[in-house]
């Protein structure tokens, strides 16, 4: 999980070039007609108005004519940086509104780190746990990035929008649908942390609120420490209905983001898959 050390060493997050993103999809599918060019893009730092103050976050917005599915991207406990803007431009291209916000905005603005992050840093880990403590509502949050993207002229508000998260805003994303079950459609987790606890305010708990499909994809070293989450999370979707794939992935925690040592191309071009499935059934 992403408050006990699982993320090893240095996380590099260079800016990622979208002919990368090509070249990864190519070496994943071992096809040059993964690397098609998609829709060109439009991204904008944008300010959120919420009631515990101003967030900042990065909007991709297709340029081409018409409206689109609105999606909700949660960063990773690292926050918003150069990885998630170049998956946020990626999944917009897609056919998707995107935002991407600094979900640490009550204690500084984007990026928090500057620089490569070092998991096996103390301090660095101490100053991002802060961070993450200082985040008091999820929900209110997920409230106010989901009215921004509905004001967005290319939002079309008459499809389902999605959410998904990484690390520790996997338990975000499962809020987000929580919070607002009428509006999200689909929910992915990236070896999300803390999914299943004993705590009375476990986020598995919180499926019954939902109304979304899901897709819960899990790192195999999570899996080694909690091996009996996956089977909870099994039965707690089908016990209310709930359409949802759950499968441990083999690589490890973190795994999906690119920049960090366990950042693992073909898995995560599978995972992205995934996601795009999810997404063409459940925003449709």
């Amino acid at each position: 999980m992403c408050d006990e050390f699982i993320h090893p060493g240095l996380i590099e997050d260079s800016r990622i070039s979208r002919r990368t993103f090509g070249l990864i999809a190519v070496a994943a599918a071992g096809t040059a007609q993964a690397a098609a060019p998609k829709a060109a893009v439009t991204e904008t730092d944008v300010l959120i108005k919420t009631p515990d103050g101003t967030a900042d976050a990065a909007l991709f917005t297709p340029k081409k004519a018409g409206t689109y599915p609105a999606v909700l991207m949660w960063p990773d406990i690292m926050g918003l940086r150069p990885a998630f803007r170049d998956m946020g431009h990626r999944l917009a291209g897609e056919g998707y509104v995107v935002l991407v916000p600094n979900p640490f905005y009550r204690s500084k603005k984007a990026p928090v780190i500057d620089g490569p992050i070092d998991w096996g840093n103390a301090a660095q880990r101490e100053l991002l746990s802060g961070y993450r403590k200082a985040i008091t509502s999820v929900a209110s949050d997920a409230k106010a990035f989901l009215a921004f993207l509905d004001s967005q002229p290319k939002t079309n508000k008459r499809r389902k929008a999605g959410v998904q998260g990484y690390c520790m805003s996997g338990a975000f994303a499962f809020e987000t649908a929580a919070t607002l079950p009428d509006r999200m459609g689909a929910v992915a987790s990236f070896h999300g942390g803390g999914l299943v606890t004993k705590d009375p305010t476990s986020p598995h708990l919180l499926i019954p609120k939902t109304k979304a499909r899901f897709a819960v994809l899990i790192a195999q070293n999570d899996d080694a420490k909690d091996p009996q989450a996956k089977d909870v999370l099994k039965a707690s979707f089908a016990a209310v209905g709930r359409p949802a794939v759950v499968e441990v992935y083999p690589a490890d925690h973190g795994w999906t983001v690119p920049g960090g040592q366990v950042y693992d191309a073909v898995q995560a071009e599978r995972a992205w898959s995934e996601l795009l499935k999810l997404y063409r059934v459940a925003l449709a």
